[in-house]
């Protein structure tokens, strides 16, 4: 089955609302990325099920450290995730789904009462503040270059790229352990999370 893409895109900004939560350990759903997911338990290929019926957002949110093995319960998940909106799906004849989402905003969550066999949340957007002037241009600049150390390959970066993204960039070269991600991704000032980013870039 072929692939198939919503008519409008990008998604218009989220507002606080009721949408089905996925937790899944050490993965975190940056704003403005994309994510591939290999859906196959079947109470989660019933919320995408139902969600192609919908808007198509959820909330991915990592599983507390200490709680991984706990995934195909109900593990305990941060209260900071991101919401996604379904960008691309492909059904597959056993009934498994390969879902491509793309990162909206970061949220903060609250679980509800859910009717379905998958697990619900509120969640309220987070405002995100991002620093101007000389210092931010300096910290805009040290970013680039230590993602161009992390990649394998130069990466063409828009030399108008925010400070945001690129910070975010960086945390996802860096691979830090779960409690480490969630509390930089948590961090809703680009330029303090740009600095924990950049020291953890150093020290490791």
């Amino acid at each position: 089955m072929a692939e198939s893409f919503p008519d409008a895109w990008p998604p218009i900004g989220a507002e606080t609302a009721k949408v089905p939560v996925f937790p899944l350990p050490g993965v975190f759903l940056f704003p403005g990325t994309l994510l591939p997911m290999h859906v196959f338990e079947p109470r989660y290929r019933q919320m995408i099920d139902d969600l192609l019926d919908q808007r198509g957002w959820l909330v991915i949110s990592a599983i507390q450290a200490g709680h991984e093995d706990e995934a195909p319960e109900s593990p305990p998940f941060y209260n900071v995730g991101g919401l996604g909106e379904i960008a691309g799906h492909n059904h597959l004849e056993d009934g498994r789904f390969l879902v491509t989402l793309h990162g909206i905003k970061r949220v903060r969550l609250r679980e509800v009462e859910s009717d379905k066999p998958y697990r619900m949340v509120e969640y309220e957007g987070i405002q995100e503040s991002q620093p101007t002037g000389e210092r931010a241009v300096a910290v805009t600049l040290a970013l680039r270059h230590a993602i161009n150390e992390r990649s394998d390959e130069e990466l063409e970066i828009p030399m108008d790229a925010p400070m945001a993204p690129l910070a975010d960039l960086l945390l996802h070269f860096l691979k830090l352990p779960a409690e480490e991600m969630q509390a930089a991704f948590a961090e809703p000032d680009a330029g303090r999370r740009a600095h924990i980013a950049l020291a953890k870039h150093i020290a490791t």
